[in-house]
């Protein structure tokens, strides 16, 4: 049993994890060679940057024990406003920042609700994302934008490559190197993960709570606009069907990630965005109807949402102790 203790159960995790993933791999393989090809696995990179750019931003809001349903109403808002714009004759990083101008402030305005007006995440989120996808609907009708894309330059950020990999996965490295040094390297990540596990005494130990809930919404709207701009940059259009497509793989991925790897982390949310991806391009070779992706993605956040509520992780344990019980010289004490 002494040899089992060398490795750290961080590690164990990470792991099985790299098996899952390898598992998968080899059975798509086996399925269909095409999936081992370059051509597929670069557009594993480039599926999993727009879907783990927004899963990044909700890891936030999940650390402090929050939920957003806001951010695919968000980024269709923010899609259409930079698609209108460049459609306008405007620049792309003008577009840009109008975008993010447009979506954070709706975040912002989310944690200002819940975590200084007290009101229920789930009700102000859905409120504030139909209108956000409301207004997206007015700026086209329901119809794609997608005039003057080619010469403004934003189709690059989906077609650049460097050492034959998508520039757009370096951006997703980038963000998510930022993200983990922020929220695991900070005094700010401390005050976030310390107002999820307990707001009261958090609020007594100096950290502003209200204001670490608003921040993490606000970086969570952030990264949903730049998730729907590397979406408009493959498609080569704006629509107000963007955001919807996030959402799903979004939580699986943080969820997913947080089962797998003991908890919301930056490293467990790219490993769970992985997994999803990976899992929705097989899917996608193999030519299986879409309800059978999402079935799957929605059974896999399911999964996610049971092993990480630690009520129901404390219940786990309950009955593992009564049906096998430890002997009090068990050399497996905590």
């Amino acid at each position: 049993m002494t040899s089992f203790r060398i490795l750290s159960p961080a590690l164990l995790r990470c792991l099985g994890v790299v098996a899952m993933i390898a598992a998968i791999i080899a059975v798509f393989t086996a399925l269909e060679p095409r999936y081992a090809s370059y051509g597929n696995l670069s557009a594993v990179t480039r599926h999993m940057a727009a879907n783990g750019l927004a899963a990044l931003g909700l890891t936030f809001v999940v650390v402090v024990r929050r939920f957003d349903l806001s951010f695919p109403g968000i980024a269709s808002l923010a899609a259409v406003t930079i698609g209108f714009l460049i459609a306008s004759g405007y620049g792309l990083w003008f577009a840009i920042a109008a975008g993010l101008a447009i979506g954070i402030p709706v975040g912002l305005l989310n944690g200002f609700a819940i975590g200084y007006l007290r009101l229920p995440d789930i009700v102000v989120t859905i409120g504030s994302g139909s209108i956000a996808a409301g207004l997206a609907f007015l700026y086209t009708g329901g119809q794609s934008i997608f005039q003057n894309f080619i010469t403004s330059g934003l189709l690059d950020l989906n077609d650049t490559r460097f050492f034959r990999i998508n520039v757009s996965a370096y951006f997703l490295l980038a963000a998510y190197c930022l993200a983990g040094l922020v929220l695991h390297r900070s005094r700010f990540g401390v005050a976030l993960y310390a107002t999820g596990e307990n707001p009261v005494a958090a609020h007594f130990s100096g950290i502003r709570v209200r204001a670490c809930v608003m921040a993490a919404f606000g970086l969570s709207a952030a990264t949903s606009v730049l998730a729907v701009l590397l979406l408009i940059a493959e498609s080569g259009a704006a629509n107000t069907n963007h955001g919807a497509t996030l959402l799903m793989p979004a939580y699986a991925g943080v969820y997913l990630g947080a089962a797998l790897l003991g908890g919301a982390s930056i490293p467990a949310t790219f490993a769970g965005t992985l997994v999803i991806t990976i899992l929705l391009d097989g899917f996608s070779l193999l030519g299986l109807p879409y309800y059978y992706s999402d079935g799957m993605v929605s059974g896999i956040l399911l999964f996610g949402v049971v092993v990480f509520d630690p009520r129901v992780r404390r219940q786990l344990r309950r009955l593992a102790a009564s049906v096998l019980p430890i002997a009090p010289n068990s050399e497996f004490r905590s």
